[in-house]
């Protein structure tokens, strides 16, 4: 039986979807099954995200309401074998999407993947509850940016009182240019307000978007600052006991974390 990894954020903008098709990429890289669905209600990002989108015929509204078998709506990455896409529903009353039904995909995703991850609506957005009540532990991305730490801790508040509590924090777009600066919050000060388990950073690359519009994903360069930081998130998810990736500027990782 696989594991289900719902990733979500406190607010839209922080890279959230990035994270989880970067994640998935080097999971399957890695030899492990892995399908993602994108939960995000009526955005429908992974697909374009991933350069998919001129596949798509069914999507996971179509498998939840039996308009089509599960093994029709996923599509197969280009690239890596081991990577599948359910994607997000064209358009959708909110109010017609069933949690329930929600689940019955992922128990059964779970059945033929190592790991299913949902690429999760923020915490403001519909959808929301569904897709973490189907995740057997939650990533949450934010920035070191003062407002996205702020919503990413009242996300965390909301799934205490879910009774959610396997909450992983990737910090994500980290630019250590800005908190030498003082422009961006100091790593330390953001984990001791968010108070929960740090999986791993991302350093700032604009690559990482001139990918996302191409449809070619960055983490895709294994030589890559950002496939380093996505394979080490990785070895952290495992319970591996590695040092975070390093900014390739000498001292960098040191002013970073003091």
């Amino acid at each position: 039986m696989g594991t289900s990894i719902a990733i979500t954020s406190g607010k839209g903008g922080v890279g959230k979807s990035t994270v989880c098709i970067s994640l998935g990429m080097v999971l399957a890289r890695a030899g492990y099954r892995v399908c993602l669905i994108d939960v995000d209600l009526g955005l429908k990002n992974l697909d374009v995200m991933m350069g998919l989108e001129n596949r798509v015929f069914y999507d996971l509204y179509d498998a939840m309401n039996g308009k089509c078998s599960l093994n029709k709506a996923i599509l197969r990455d280009k690239r890596e074998e081991n990577l599948y896409l359910l994607p997000a529903c064209k358009s959708i009353n909110v109010k017609d999407f069933n949690g329930n039904d929600l689940k019955l995909v992922v128990e059964e995703l779970k059945r033929s993947f190592d790991y299913v991850l949902l690429d999760s609506p923020a915490g403001i957005e519909s959808g929301f509850m569904h897709s973490l009540h189907c995740a057997d532990r939650v990533i949450l991305v934010t920035t070191l940016d003062i407002t996205a730490i702020q919503d990413a801790d009242r996300i965390i508040g909301l799934l205490m009182k879910e009774n959610i509590e396997t909450i992983q924090v990737i910090m994500n777009r980290v630019n250590p240019r800005f908190i030498e600066k003082g422009i961006s919050v100091r790593m330390e000060d953001a984990l001791s307000w968010l108070s929960v388990e740090l999986l791993g950073i991302v350093y700032e690359d604009e690559n990482i978007a001139r990918g996302n519009n191409r449809g070619n994903p960055h983490v895709l360069d294994e030589k890559s600052l950002t496939s380093e930081c996505f394979e080490n998130i990785r070895a952290r998810l495992f319970g591996e006991n590695v040092a975070l990736p390093k900014y390739r500027e000498k001292n960098i990782l040191r002013k970073l974390f003091n």
